[in-house]
């Protein structure tokens, strides 16, 4: 089977759609996303597709169960992976996807970490690592404004050490030191 390139498949769709609706495909980054979601795409890569005719539309997700998201809470603390708050301090909590279902996550222990809605939500429009990376940034902000703090030190060279890994591997290119997004050219 070919793999097709995400700037093939929006070629294609945006061709077939005007061949068949007789205008123009106003999104086509979107419907390349919502079939790869409903199973008629699976991703190879990033940007990278194959159309497989024997289990297209197919997808099915596995969903975590009621006992297994308590059971991931329960693991977790009832708190929040990322931040450490929980119910207590007023968040709601959501039991996430670590690795996407639109990536092919399934809902199993450890594919599971409790996240606040603030994070998940984040989380939704980062990656796992992106996520990551705003979160050490954030840190690094918070042991700057603490300088009296007596592991401030060692925590910041710790912090940039992450960083500095998040670098040399080119991972999260597209943000900066600051957590800022860095727009392609």
């Amino acid at each position: 089977m070919e793999i097709i390139s995400h700037e093939k498949a929006k070629t294609d769709l945006e061709t077939a759609y005007l061949t068949v609706m007789g205008k123009r495909l106003e999104d086509s980054d979107r419907a390349i996303r919502k079939l790869y979601g409903e199973g008629f795409l699976e991703k190879i890569a990033k940007g990278q597709y194959r159309f497989n005719p024997e289990t297209s539309g197919r997808k099915e997700f596995i969903e975590f169960s009621q006992l297994e998201k308590e059971e991931i809470f329960k693991r977790d603390g009832y708190k929040c992976v990322v931040c450490g708050l929980g119910r207590e301090n007023g968040m709601e909590l959501h039991v996430d996807h670590i690795k996407p279902r639109s990536s092919g996550g399934e809902g199993v222990l450890e594919n599971g970490q409790t996240l606040c809605g603030k994070h998940n939500y984040l989380k939704k429009n980062f990656t796992q690592t992106e996520t990551g990376k705003k979160s050490f940034i954030r840190l690094l902000e918070l042991v700057e404004s603490a300088p009296d703090d007596p592991d401030a030190s060692t925590l910041e060279a710790f912090i940039n050490a992450v960083l500095d890994v998040y670098d040399k591997f080119e991972i999260d290119t597209h943000i900066d030191r600051e957590g800022n997004l860095i727009k392609a050219e």
